[in-house]
């Protein structure tokens, strides 16, 4: 537990997290939606020109040690990528990609009338006085404007961030208390002394609070919401998992593990409005509002601008403010979900790059869908 997220043990470890880390699983549906071959993408003559250089696709991937892509037109298969040992059945941690599928999945107990984003965190939860959460509203939550004081630094050892992981039961306690426990450690952090509301500040605590929303207000689990409304109705080709803590919370922001194909057709859902043959898995409004919605200020006041210089953040999905028609989900270590509504794609990636943000690949990546997205309709 200590090495399992650095380089060279991630290329393992992050392909076999149930060995590391102790998680639920979801079952795969009883009736799996197949995913036919359509017309083929040859990775390797797909080329484009980044930071001063061309690339190819296969290059590229090369370069951010992707282990797995996945590209989807019109719900079928154009390319297909795999490295490292990975496999079509191979469950992979998708990190931050898990608070996006909380964000789908909230949208069925919100029209189900168990869920009101305008209703405050307390309406649901009981936290402590000082908390962060008492007086912000579930929609805050949802779209990372909550004033919080907590640094996302992933590489500082004795930060917010590695006591986080401590109490989620991904680090070995060591320095640092393992006693707190998940939801006891999110639910206590503080303002940061601004208003909820104005700026998107990214925040991954804010996710792990959703999932206990989601708990709070169903009276279930996520891993058997999960199984219930999505991965069944989806028709899930494997099996999934999601690690949780010493104390059976779910990580809920970044602790899910699934097969690059079923990645790829939570992305499909999306991009079809919530409907898999003719069956409503997402509410289609839910969906409408993730792709319309969505602070475009907040997002200018936030702290992610540096990768796309205007967008929106709604539900736990981002819309890049240049990329008209498209949603995105996005993890650390180069997971990706990119959904281009026009040209009818969908691109699942799964990687194990070895600095968790990583500017420069970010940009890479990001080329690299737009070049393929363009290859595809050509």
């Amino acid at each position: 537990m200590a090495n399992w997220r650095t380089e060279p043990h991630s290329r393992w470890a992050f392909q076999h997290v149930e060995q590391l880390v102790k998680c639920a699983t979801i079952a795969e549906s009883a009736s799996p939606q197949p995913l036919h071959r359509g017309n083929p993408l040859a990775l390797a003559d797909v080329a484009f020109e980044h930071a001063g250089r061309q690339w190819t696709a296969v290059e590229a991937l090369q370069q951010g040690a992707s282990d797995g892509l996945l590209v989807l037109h019109q719900g079928q298969i154009a390319a297909e990528y795999y490295d490292n040992g990975h496999t079509e059945a191979t469950r992979h941690i998708v990190f931050s990609v898990s608070k996006s599928i909380t964000g789908a999945l909230a949208g069925v107990l919100v029209k189900q009338g168990l869920l009101d984003p305008a209703l405050p965190v307390t309406h649901y939860l009981q936290v402590p006085e000082n908390s962060a959460y008492q007086d912000c509203t579930v929609r805050q939550v949802l779209d990372m404007t909550v004033d919080i004081r907590f640094v996302e630094d992933y590489l500082d050892p004795l930060g917010d961030v590695a006591r986080y992981r401590v109490a989620m039961n991904w680090n070995p306690a060591g320095l640092i208390s393992s006693e707190v426990g998940l939801l006891n450690f999110v639910a206590g952090l503080p303002r940061a002394g601004a208003e909820h509301g104005v700026a998107f500040h990214y925040v991954s605590p804010n996710a792990d609070l959703l999932g206990w929303l989601l708990e709070a207000a169903s009276g279930r689990t996520v891993p058997e919401l999960l199984k219930e409304y999505l991965w069944e109705p989806m028709g899930a080709e494997h099996s999934s998992s999601i690690t949780v803590d010493q104390y059976g919370a779910s990580r809920t922001a970044g602790g899910f593990c699934c097969s690059l194909r079923d990645m790829g057709r939570i992305g499909e859902l999306m991009r079809l409005g919530g409907i898999i043959n003719d069956q409503v898995v997402l509410p289609a409004d839910w969906v409408d509002d993730i792709f319309n919605q969505g602070d475009e200020q907040a997002w200018e006041k936030g702290d992610l601008t540096a990768l796309f210089a205007s967008g929106r953040y709604r539900s736990q999905w981002y819309a890049p403010g240049d990329d008209a028609g498209v949603l995105c989900a996005i993890g650390i270590h180069g997971q990706w979900i990119w959904i281009d509504t026009r040209r009818q794609i969908v691109i699942a990636k799964q990687s194990c790059q070895p600095i968790p943000a990583d500017d420069e690949l970010d940009q890479l990546n990001l080329a690299l869908f737009r070049a393929l997205c363009k290859s595809v309709c050509q």
